[in-house]
């Protein structure tokens, strides 16, 4: 038998569980959970804000597929990075925030101990998949346990711990068996469902398939299916890299349009695979609820959203790459009708079409941009934050693979993600290019963390579009006949900022220089480097 402290055993357990970096803030209440850690293999990343330590555990576990970790202290530490779990429980990514918390004899009496809050754990719930609050040692692996199997087999969300600063130093004694994983395997999809399916596939001439960050583990399985159906290709924005860029089946990003809602209903059916198929999908342009006239079969992880959402024919309950190995097999099983490949054709023409009638004067601009991104050799990743480009990259950019881009534009859709989750995706992935892109409003919220880069040898690259305040929100503003009041706040010179934080930084004119400089940075670069581009960049 060996004896430690609950904190020290935390760090053996997330190394038994294949942690090997963990983002976060020491503090009075927490430092019990840094004892261990210098004995594991865990590298600890310091952000500057417990914030910036959240979208670098989500950063990282959107590149990875594993689930960020993160330690913050009590009371504020639990409160900035609420944000970033918010972020992360809407885009369904996996990560797990350990925070301490006040001794289990004052919790809940308000008594005015430091970082005191009336409920900490009640506030994290509402941000997570489920809140714990250990109470006794001897529970931890089993809470572990718990948070993993979220992680591993059920629709990834943040999972929040604390655990009282008197159970963090109290002694846990234990064997081997304390430190070992406990295996836990998604769920597979109904036989009879899946049968059903391959019939209603097989006996359809014309296949819309739509799929969304749900499937990242599927690449294979999906492309396999949209060859085998001959069908229609919509990725979602958490989707893209699902297909290679240059899949002729693959059509522009047209479903937030009425025109391209009108040609998904010229399909026999419409298969949807992982996608909660919400607003920042389908729904901002187009007033009508999103519905599928014909047949409709959906295969998703988590049932209530199922329930929840467009009315569907067919529903499985599966993990993605399951239900898709499950649904090819199915439909070697018989032969199908011939598929109107001239329709697959003709309407991803038509997708590409409906982009181009709705094209907004500066998009050529911000296509320009994302082309120079998308051809940065090594395979690059890109982050985003809610700016102008970004916005752009929501309805038309082609990742290289899966897990390459993702940005804050969706779902919760805060500002300030961008270079912290690079960060986080550049320590998963030193060996390739990772850049930031954000505004220069956005870039604002989090631009201490550049220096945060420096300190762990993440040599991401951040381009700040400088278009002058929040030009978004202006133009929105200026669309509905309001006066633009606090969007143009003063922003720092970039340059010499990021300079003062001993990191090199250049101002761009061209987008040939742009090109130069994000090819000299090179793919295992561990130094970060700021480039400023904008409105005026040509060439």
């Amino acid at each position: 038998m060996t004896q430690t402290t609950c904190g020290a055993h935390l760090a053996q357990l997330l190394e038994a569980y294949g942690v090997r970096h963990v983002f976060g803030i020491p503090g009075v209440h927490n430092v019990e959970m840094y004892r261990g850690l210098w004995q594991t293999k865990i590298r600890h990343i310091s952000p500057r804000h417990e914030q910036g330590a959240g979208f670098m555990a989500d950063g990282y576990a959107r590149a990875t597929g594993q689930p960020g970790v993160a330690f913050v202290t009590t009371g504020p530490g639990v409160t900035n990075i609420a944000t970033a779990m918010a972020q992360a429980y809407a885009d369904s990514v996996p990560m797990l925030v350990v925070a301490a918390v006040n001794q289990r004899q004052i919790l809940g009496f308000g008594r005015g101990y430091l970082h005191e809050m009336p409920n900490q754990r009640n506030f994290a719930a509402g941000i997570s998949a489920f809140a714990h609050t250990l109470l006794r040692a001897q529970e931890l692996p089993d809470v572990l346990s718990a948070a993993y199997s979220v992680f591993s087999s059920g629709r990834p969300r943040p999972v929040f711990i604390e655990i009282p600063t008197d159970v963090l130093s109290k002694k846990h004694e234990g064997g081997e068996d304390s430190v070992e994983q406990r295996q836990l395997f998604a769920p597979g999809a109904d036989p009879a469902a899946i049968a059903e399916a391959a019939k209603r596939l097989r006996g359809a001439k014309r296949v819309m398939l739509i799929v969304g960050g749900g499937a990242q583990n599927a690449a294979t399985e999906i492309t396999a299916l949209a060859d085998r159906l001959g069908a229609l290709v919509q990725l979602t924005i958490n989707g893209r890299g699902l297909l290679p860029p240059t899949h002729p089946q693959l059509g522009d990003f047209g479903l937030m349009r009425s025109d391209g809602r009108k040609i998904m209903n010229e399909a026999d059916v419409v298969l949807a695979i992982g996608t909660e198929l919400g607003e920042t999908d389908f729904g901002f342009y187009d007033l009508t609820p999103f519905a599928v006239k014909h047949k409709f079969i959906r295969i998703d992880i988590d049932p209530r959203q199922m329930a929840v959402g467009p009315r569907f024919d067919l529903g499985i309950v599966a993990d993605a790459r399951l239900a898709s190995q499950a649904l090819l097999t199915a439909l070697d099983g018989g032969v199908a009708v011939k598929r109107d490949t001239a329709w697959t054709k003709a309407s991803v023409k038509a997708m590409f079409e409906i982009a181009d009638r709705n094209r907004e004067p500066d998009d050529p601009l911000y296509d320009r941009l994302l082309d120079v991104i998308r051809n940065t050799p090594g395979d690059p990743i890109l982050v985003g934050d809610s700016t102008k480009p970004v916005y752009r990259a929501a309805f038309n950019y082609r990742a290289p693979r899966p897990r390459s881009f993702y940005s804050a534009s969706t779902g919760f859709g805060t500002l300030g993600y961008a270079l912290p989750a690079a960060i986080g995706a550049k320590i998963a992935h030193p060996d390739r290019p990772v850049i930031a892109l954000a505004g220069d409003g956005g870039a604002q919220f989090t631009f201490p963390e550049l220096i945060s880069a420096r300190e762990a040898n993440a040599g991401i690259v951040m381009i700040v579009w400088n278009n002058g305040g929040y030009r978004e929100i202006r133009d929105y503003m200026v669309s509905q006949e309001i006066a633009p009041i606090a969007v143009d706040p003063i922003p720092p010179d970039f340059v010499k900022s990021a300079e003062a934080l001993g990191v090199a930084a250049k101002r761009v004119s061209s987008f040939d220089e742009l090109s130069a400089a994000l090819r000299g940075h090179g793919p295992s670069a561990n130094a970060p480097l700021l480039l400023e581009a904008g409105p005026w960049i040509r060439g």
